[in-house]
């Protein structure tokens, strides 16, 4: 079993099956494994194309391209 310490505590990475209160022994032996990052959101958006045919409007007239209300001046 592997588990993550998060600061405080030892998170598994997977469920455990046992009664709450009961006392365990720990082994600890430090993995070799690279620890997973976080994604970055620009990187991920910057995979996607920009739509040619989005309107340039989008981000102040939202509420009209979702939900369909008349535009605002």
């Amino acid at each position: 079993m592997t588990a993550t310490f998060d600061g405080q505590v030892f998170v598994p990475d997977q469920p455990v099956d046992l009664p709450i209160g009961l006392r365990v022994r720990v082994r600890l032996i430090p993995s070799a494994e690279p620890t997973k990052q976080p994604l970055d959101l620009d990187e991920v958006l910057a995979g996607f194309p920009e739509n040619p045919d989005a309107p340039p409007d989008r981000a102040s007239q939202v509420d009209h391209y979702l939900y369909g209300t008349p535009k605002r001046p």
